[in-house]
């Protein structure tokens, strides 16, 4: 039995269908609820009965249109769509739950500092120390031409730039004391002048004056997730996250990824303990594994090619209706675009099961498919190797994959040792620090 205590993460997206394709097909995911606040509060219900850490909703700035230079294939196949902002739905989702970390997804090369951090501050004041931020840079140009601009800036500067937005952020947040506040009806105080200081922050790319108009929130600041795969991602990454989203294809893989992030952490003195590093896996979960290879069939059964081609264009950024060689992508604009996550990963698994880069990117992910058992097998061999500090976990089937993992896999694990019984804290650092 292990002292250490597993993370797990729900990843969600606002819409239709999650990171496995067309599972909004099947029958038992829920479509009627699209637009129902209901939908989300149920959801949040769900995970914090689950005892997950958090959740977070993956975004973007659009829709892709890189598969056949449209975005037919896309919407019209029901991909990961954003179909209401997410920053809508958390306060939502905090009102019904106490513990659950509510996470959202916002850019650093298009949202100001000024406006990001009010939005967080904001969202961790009502949720009474629970937001967190996943941290984008953005790597696609026609997210940036719907913000406005010709296309992004060169992939370094977008990290500097991010390095800016969250020193920014942080001056901002700093800029009231606890005790700012004063609240005194007798003597007409509310709050004191005195305890509110401006950011004063000008950077090269990044400037604001301040203070912030939203009080210090519990956690002082949110939570900060990442995705860094790049070498410069991976130096963002071990500065700032302290949560990392990745996609590793093999175990040997996450080891190698987890080890660097935090002999990078350790070389510039934060406790690489502060990290939690969580691959994403995709579960489905039977009483029997007949009955979770059966289910897990016919999920892949409902899988529409073109969608699955029509994602994978977004993830590399390239029309893969006419590019089929990894070496090509650079060439068709991917070498300033894109997430390296996403590349590595499809490389990885073409390495794995000895296919072409062109197989790769025509499947859609594996699935972990298992009795509760089979499953916690994996997943703790994995977390005992050292080759995370827990995971994240998309649904196959909306919400039907986080009532399942909640009734049936939590409690292996906890039979295990390996996953807490209870909060240990409120907010959510308390809870990423002190797993239980």
């Amino acid at each position: 039995m292990t002292s250490r205590r597993m993370h797990l993460v729900a990843y969600l997206k606002a819409g239709p269908s999650f990171s496995y394709p067309s599972t909004w097909r099947h029958p038992a995911a829920t479509l009627d609820d699209l637009f129902e606040p209901s939908r989300w509060e149920d959801c949040a219900r769900i995970l914090e009965a689950g005892l997950f850490d958090a959740c977070f909703f993956a975004d973007g700035l659009g829709i892709p249109d890189l598969y056949k230079g449209s975005y037919a294939d896309y919407v019209g196949r029901g991909g990961q769509l954003t179909l209401v902002d997410p920053m809508v739905l958390l306060p939502q989702m905090a009102r019904v739950t106490e513990r659950l970390g509510l996470g959202v997804t916002l850019s650093t090369s298009f949202t100001p500092a000024y406006a990001a951090a009010r939005w967080l501050a904001s969202l961790d004041i009502l949720s009474k120390g629970r937001a967190a931020w996943n941290v984008v840079t953005t790597g696609r140009d026609f997210e940036a031409r719907n913000l406005g601009q010709p296309g992004l800036p060169p992939k370094e500067a977008r990290y500097d730039m991010a390095d800016e937005v969250l020193e920014a952020c942080d001056a901002l947040w700093q800029g009231w004391e606890a005790d700012a506040l004063v609240l005194d009806r007798a003597s007409g105080r509310f709050a004191d002048p005195a305890k509110i200081h401006r950011a004063n922050y000008e950077g090269r790319y990044v400037s604001t004056e301040g203070p912030l108009s939203v009080p210090r929130s519990p956690q002082g600041r949110p939570v900060l997730m990442q995705a860094g795969s790049s070498p410069r991602g991976r130096e963002f990454a071990a500065r700032w996250a302290e949560m990392i989203f990745c996609t590793p294809a093999t175990k040997a893989d996450a080891i190698a990824y987890r080890t660097d992030i935090r002999s990078r952490m350790a070389a510039i003195g934060r406790d690489p303990d502060e990290c939690a590093v969580l691959p994403s896996v995709t579960v489905v979960l039977g009483e029997t594994e007949s009955i979770a290879r059966e289910k897990a069939a016919f999920i892949e059964s409902l899988v529409d090619p073109e969608l699955v081609l029509a994602a994978s264009s977004w993830s590399v950024v390239a029309d893969l209706s006419r590019i089929e060689d990894p070496a090509a992508l650079d060439g068709a604009g991917g070498s300033n675009q894109g997430v390296q996550g996403h590349r590595d990963r499809m490389l990885q698994v073409a390495r794995q099961k000895g296919i072409s880069f062109a197989e790769a990117v025509r499947r859609p992910r594996d699935l972990l498919a298992g009795t509760p058992a089979q499953v916690a097998d994996v997943l703790e061999d994995w977390f005992t190797a050292g080759a995370c500090d827990g995971f994240i976990l998309p649904p196959t089937v909306f919400p039907v994959t986080f009532e399942e993992v909640t009734r049936l896999l939590v409690p292996e694990l906890q039979r295990r040792g390996l996953y807490r019984t209870a909060y240990a804290g409120r907010t959510l650092r308390e809870n990423l620090r002190n797993p239980g």
